[in-house]
């Protein structure tokens, strides 16, 4: 009896790891083969309001606003926009100087989505086409904005720019920018290979402004603090299809501690059970059902990368007993793990960017235990009904 039900338990697990690895296999490879994406400048340009939502962090910002300000888009089709939520006095002076517009904003409890409200809300709608949604801490490289004009001249409604580390100084900001480039891979140029729509990360985001002013003023977004999710959401809803373009480069600040990493990772992790609540609830679940949205279905109940490695590391002990003591209690058979875990390591090493195969990797690959144990630690950390924003400070401005 006993072994029966560990034999079930083991199937159960293997089909639902097997599941998603097989998921993250097709989008690895899909976004292997697809190659870059290019959207070339155009005459014709659209007027962009760059939108940053800048929550206590006065370290950052005003270098943000100024690479932002002299970005290379033509003078008078664009304007940054800063919404400032808690800024000291003294850099909302300086950031008036820079020119950028202030915005500023109090809330009893602040959220990422009701500064985003307030801009969308403040701002003259009929003086610009497009959105394009920064963090306080993102840089542009020069031309993103030619990318997204171009996205946008071409029919785009929703686009993602490719967002990458701007910080590699140690192990932690190393193994983060690689989990952005894997995220990248798997679940926006895969997706787009497949003719699906890729998913949103947070920031270096463009849309149609008056499209997302409505998706803003919807009530469910503005206590959400994974506002991201419910866009992608409503745009699924919408049949909108996000484009990706890995030549609109964002650069963004990478976490250098385990602490913060954690911190990080606790907020993501409330954000995906709340993503996976909002397909079950009857406006979400009325949603045509297309490919396109049981792909994001599926991406709710997928495990974070760190704890497909965990429950595979614990498993590879287990076949190490079974070897060693002939004593068999996994089911299936342990061939059938191995080319599971096998399968899970060829999807990362296909999305992994070439430049990171390199000594200074290997030896960052070393922390990785401590990130997986701080992964853990924020599992037990979540709360499904959390309303504020769980804050990561920002200081890189190299």
């Amino acid at each position: 009896m006993l072994q029966t039900i560990g034999f079930i338990f083991f199937l159960i697990l293997f089909v639902y790891l097997a599941s998603g690895v097989v998921y993250l296999f097709i989008f690895s490879l899909a976004g292997l083969l697809r190659g870059k994406k290019k959207f070339e400048p155009v005459a014709k340009k659209k007027s962009i309001a760059v939108i940053i939502p800048s929550y206590k962090e006065d370290n950052v910002i005003l270098d943000t606003a100024r690479r932002a300000a002299n970005h290379n888009y033509p003078d008078g089709k664009f304007q940054v926009f800063i919404v400032a939520d808690n800024l000291k006095v003294e850099t909302i002076i300086r950031l008036r100087a820079i020119p950028v517009q202030v915005i500023q904003v109090h809330f009893e409890t602040s959220t990422k989505a009701k500064s985003l409200n307030a801009a969308l809300n403040g701002i003259n709608a009929d003086q610009f086409e497009i959105a394009m949604i920064l963090d306080a801490d993102n840089i542009m490289k020069e031309g993103c904005l030619e990318s997204v004009n171009a996205a946008f001249q071409e029919g785009a409604r929703a686009l993602q720019c490719h967002r990458t580390a701007k910080n590699q100084q140690n192990p932690v900001a190393i193994l983060d920018a690689i989990s952005e480039e894997i995220n990248n891979h798997l679940f926006r140029k895969g997706p787009r290979a497949l003719g699906l729509s890729a998913t949103l990360i947070g920031s270096g985001m463009a849309f149609r402004f008056e499209e997302l002013r409505g998706i803003f003023n919807l009530p469910q977004i503005l206590n959400n603090p994974g506002e991201d999710r419910e866009v992608d959401i409503q745009l699924m809803r919408n049949l909108v299809t996000v484009e990706y373009a890995d030549e609109a480069i964002v650069f963004d600040e990478k976490v250098s501690s385990a602490g913060v990493f954690e911190k990080q990772r606790v907020r993501w992790l409330e954000a995906q059970l709340n993503h996976f609540r909002r397909f079950l609830q009857p406006d979400v679940s009325a949603s045509e059902k297309n490919l396109n949205y049981w792909s994001k279905f599926f991406q709710t109940m997928l495990l974070p990368r760190s704890l497909y490695i965990l429950s595979f590391g614990l498993l590879l002990l287990l076949i190490i007993v079974e070897t060693t003591f002939n004593f068999h209690f996994l089911f299936p058979a342990r061939n059938w793990w191995i080319l599971l875990m096998s399968l899970f390591v060829f999807s990362l090493l296909m999305a992994v960017p070439r430049a990171f195969y390199n000594r200074k990797t290997g030896r960052a690959m070393l922390h990785l235990p401590v990130l997986i144990a701080k992964m853990v630690r924020a599992l037990l950390r979540i709360k499904s009904n959390r309303t504020e924003f769980l804050h990561t400070p920002k200081t890189y401005t190299s």
